[in-house]
């Protein structure tokens, strides 16, 4: 995913800027379904674990590192 530090564009929607999962309203709310199944697919392919109770901001960033190690990440 894109480095949300910078205010760095979207790549679906180039004119709209990338929030830090920090900055979320809902961020601290459960995963939604399509993060939990992509964390669960990225986690098992990088051999790791997903830990219980993240929070939607979490799983963000997980799933960013996880693309990362895995190469899925842009």
């Amino acid at each position: 995913m894109a480095d949300r530090s910078n205010g760095s564009k979207d790549p679906v929607n180039p004119d709209a800027a990338v929030k830090d999962p920090e900055d979320w309203v809902t961020g601290d709310e459960p995963p939604t379904a399509a993060q939990e199944s992509y964390l669960h697919t990225l986690a098992r392919e990088a051999g790791e674990e997903v830990p219980e109770g993240l929070t939607k901001a979490e799983a963000s960033r997980r799933i960013d590192e996880l693309q990362a190690e895995t190469g899925r990440g842009r």
